[in-house]
């Protein structure tokens, strides 16, 4: 009996809903359908990811991020900040529209900013114009487990910050956002 055919094929058996919990286990098909959401400004990041071999290191939602910042880490800086120019703008036109993605609209509701006055709504609108005139790229913040207050006074202080010191704060929340969403994931899986 072939043992490596026989653990091959074990693994091929597996139902969907155990792949899910098995990055390591799964096709890139599966694995970009059930992970795709977390990385969803870089799909080529997360196929670069994907193809250097995932293993049961990458099992878990630590894993999986601690794997996929150190290809977004050592990126292109051109692919950097195009990563950082995907982002919607928070509290902007797109979510009043509706159009963000499921997890956008759900972490911007969290924090309360699908429930801003006229006023807020409009200081927000002004902060997003002045970062984006001053930095070429939208604010970015894991809104998750915060407010709006909390979000516009560092939206304050963040935007007199150099380009290359918001350039390293973005990417640090870029990285916390996928890390949070891999964390639902797997809790939902």
């Amino acid at each position: 009996m072939n043992i490596k055919a026989s653990v091959l094929d074990t693994r091929e058996s597996f139902s969907d809903s155990s792949k899910r919990c098995q990055p390591s286990a799964m096709t890139w098909d599966v694995f970009w359908q059930r992970f795709g959401g977390a990385f969803e400004h870089a799909p080529d990041l997360a196929k670069i990811f994907y193809d250097q071999g995932l293993t049961e290191c990458h099992d878990s939602a630590e894993g999986l991020h601690e794997g996929f910042c150190q290809v977004l880490r050592n990126a292109s800086t051109e692919k950097r900040l195009q990563i950082l120019n995907e982002p919607p703008d928070l509290a902007g036109k797109l979510l009043r529209a509706s159009q963000l993605s499921a997890d956008s609209m759900k972490e911007q509701n969290s924090a309360g900013l699908t429930s801003l006055s006229e006023r807020e709504f409009d200081r927000f609108m002004e902060l997003n114009q002045r970062y984006r005139a001053r930095f070429g790229f939208p604010f970015i913040m894991a809104v998750k487990d915060r407010d709006k207050t909390e979000i516009l006074t560092a939206f304050e202080i963040r935007v007199n910050n150099s380009l290359e010191r918001e350039i390293e704060v973005a990417s640090h929340w870029v990285e916390r956002i996928i890390l949070l969403r891999l964390q639902d994931l797997f809790k939902e899986g």
